[in-house]
Parts: C-alpha cells; sequence; structure tokens
C-alpha cells in the first residue's frame, strides 16, 4: 500500500512539474524570434499594400493641422508618400507699425519653434513605429529584454530597456505565442531626457494577417503638444 501511494505521489509530482513547464511557455529567445518573424512576414506583405496615413497635430487640446498622405513603396522598395490635397492657405498678415510688426515677427518665430518641434515628434513616431526586428534583436543581445505576462492570459509584453536611445523603453505586447502584435507602447524623449514624449500604438491585421499600426499616439506634455497618425483604406496595389 505504501509503494501505491508512493507511486502515485510521484505520478502527481511528474504531472506538477510538467504542468509548470508548459505554463512557461516559449523561451525569450523563441518569443523574440517568433516576433521578428511576424514582423518581417507583416512588412514584406504590407508591400502589396497603398493606403491612406492622417497625422493630426493638436496643441493644448487644439487641433493645429491635419495632413493626409498616399503611402505605398515603389520599385527601389522605398515608402512613398503622397500628399493628398493642395497647402494649407497661408494666414493673411496683420496691418500696424512698428511693435505690431514685431510682435508678428515673435509669433511667427515662436510658430516656427513649434513647427519643428511637431516635425521632429512626427518623425521619433516613425523611428519606433513599426519596429525594426534588427534593432530588437540588437536590444536583446545586448541583454535589454525582460518579459512580462499580461492580465487573463491575454499574451505577453516584451520589454526593451534602451531600444534607440539610452533611457528609453520599448514594450510590445503580443498574443501568448508571441508572434502577433497585440499594441506597443514607448517612454521616450526628444533630444533631451527632460523632454519626455510617449507613444501609445494600436495595432490592426488585414484579411491576409498582415499587422500594421492602426493608429500611433505622441503625447508631449512638456509642450502640450499631441500627435496622432492613423493608417486607413488599405487596398491592394493594381500589379
Amino acid at each position: 500500500m505504501r509503494l501505491h501511494f508512493r507511486a502515485v505521489y510521484l505520478f502527481a509530482g511528474v504531472i506538477g512539474i510538467s504542468a509548470s513547464l508548459a505554463a512557461q511557455g516559449p523561451s525569450p529567445d523563441e518569443r523574440v524570434a517568433a516576433l521578428k518573424q511576424s514582423l518581417q512576414e507583416s512588412q514584406g506583405r504590407i508591400r502589396q499594400y497603398e493606403w491612406i496615413e492622417t497625422t493630426v497635430i493638436s496643441l493644448k487640446g487644439e487641433e493645429k493641422a491635419r495632413t493626409q498622405k498616399r503611402c505605398y513603396y515603389g520599385a527601389d522598395g522605398k515608402l512613398e508618400k503622397l500628399p493628398i490635397g493642395g497647402p494649407a492657405a497661408p494666414a493673411e498678415a496683420g496691418g500696424g507699425r512698428g511693435r505690431g510688426r514685431l510682435k508678428e515677427r515673435v509669433v511667427e518665430n515662436k510658430k516656427d519653434e513649434m513647427q519643428e518641434y511637431m516635425e521632429r515628434a512626427t518623425d521619433l513616431v516613425h523611428m519606433y513605429v513599426p519596429p525594426d526586428p534588427a534593432q530588437i534583436q540588437a536590444a536583446k543581445d545586448a541583454g535589454k529584454l525582460s518579459v512580462q505576462r499580461l492580465e487573463a492570459n491575454a499574451g505577453v509584453s516584451l520589454v526593451f530597456a534602451d531600444y534607440l536611445q539610452p533611457g528609453d523603453r520599448l514594450a510590445i505586447d503580443a498574443d501568448p505565442a508571441g508572434a502577433r502584435l497585440l499594441a506597443l507602447n514607448v517612454a521616450s524623449y526628444l533630444g533631451k531626457p527632460d523632454e519626455t514624449v510617449t507613444l501609445s500604438v494600436r495595432f490592426g491585421a488585414l484579411q491576409d494577417t498582415t499587422s500594421y499600426a492602426a493608429e500611433t499616439a505622441l503625447e508631449a506634455k512638456a509642450k502640450n503638444i499631441r500627435v496622432v497618425i492613423s493608417n486607413s483604406g488599405h487596398r491592394k496595389m493594381v500589379q
């Protein structure tokens, strides 16, 4: 009888260990490999499509600029972006002399500085989105990867420290296998570490499972700037 109980305990122990190992899921190396493969496949398939990119820039909650571009990959493999619609009408010059002209120049300079900052913020978005498989591998090889489980077994979050610049953080939420992107969050900065910005990306999937950044929101709280870039209207290009 004792041998019987011992055999039961041993069997239960083996089952417990097996369940524990199964719960661990893929290793970090396997997750990174699956993620890179998914990114590479999606970036390959997206070249068959054209779509509309809409960029909305807001300052202190007020929309300041909205642009749309037709996006597609050219024969040389480079992403082309063609503006849709004409440029916005220039503001009328105000009258006045002396102080009026000086005030106009000050306002104009501030507009130029803000426009430059907005353009830099938009460029920063495209540095992180979509994630670069080679950069992901480099960060992993540098020991900058940690894996965190999402709630309710929704998947995992692959967190990369010092991804593009010292002190930044890229978190990629993926399905349990680590192959399909769900969301992406970035904590970074523009130029100086005190000019912090955050990125929040929601991914979508086309009918052929191609993953793409459906909406990207950048927040630069120090400047009260918000940049939202959305991609929509995907359709296959005529060969």
